[in-house]
């Protein structure tokens, strides 16, 4: 069985114009993309993901005393780390006398913790632990 193919012969396009229409479009809006980057940024420090991962283990709000012989850092360093968390949006602290105490606003991560299972579905998945 033979197929009989018919060329087209090439067409320029005019400057700017696409090649094609896009095949995907993003499901997630600007703002949400922008909410989710802040997150994402200020989980992109080992230290600040380290302090998150121990303030989520808690029950309630964790002195900055307590957070400081954790890490090979200093308490103004840290400090500085849970600034960065608490003007993203992930932390929260309340001062008692000299200490602040911190602990994870409920819902903080959800809209990065919502979106990252759905980015590598099995059937759409080519990434490498996707055997």
């Amino acid at each position: 069985m033979s197929v009989e193919l018919e060329l087209a012969p090439k067409t320029k396009r005019a400057a700017g114009e696409c090649c094609s229409e896009p095949l995907v479009y993003p499901d997630v809006s600007a703002q949400q993309a922008e909410r989710m980057a802040t997150i994402a940024k200020a989980l992109g420090d080992p230290i600040r993901l380290q302090l998150v991962d121990v303030l989520r283990k808690h029950a309630g709000k964790v002195c900055v005393c307590e957070l400081v012989p954790l890490f090979d850092l200093s308490q103004p360093t840290v400090s500085h780390h849970l600034k960065v968390l608490r003007e993203a949006g992930i932390v929260a602290s309340e001062r008692q006398g000299l200490w602040a105490y911190y602990y994870v606003v409920p819902g903080a991560l959800d809209p990065l913790g919502a979106w990252l299972p759905g980015c590598c579905e099995p059937e759409s998945c080519n990434c490498s632990s996707n055997g």
